[in-house]
């Protein structure tokens, strides 16, 4: 797998676990501090992530880093 499809893949996971939680997009860039375009690009698999982002994105859904790295 690439760095691509992983992106693509970790931002798809962060898309369902934010549907899940009934979360817009922007509503979760809101609890994030981030900008709805930033988190666009996060969800489309455009950004490359770094360990501090996925730690804000995972305390604002709740969820631990391991849950958003749960690609496979």
């Amino acid at each position: 797998m690439d760095d691509k499809q992983i992106l693509f893949l970790i931002g798809r996971r962060i898309k369902l676990l934010r549907d899940k939680k009934g979360l817009s997009q922007q509503g979760l860039a809101d609890l994030c501090d981030f900008e709805k375009s930033n988190m666009c690009r996060i969800e489309g698999g455009k950004s490359n992530l770094t360990i501090k982002t996925l730690n804000i994105i995972a305390v604002a859904l709740s969820v631990k880093i391991s849950e958003l790295l749960e690609v496979y």
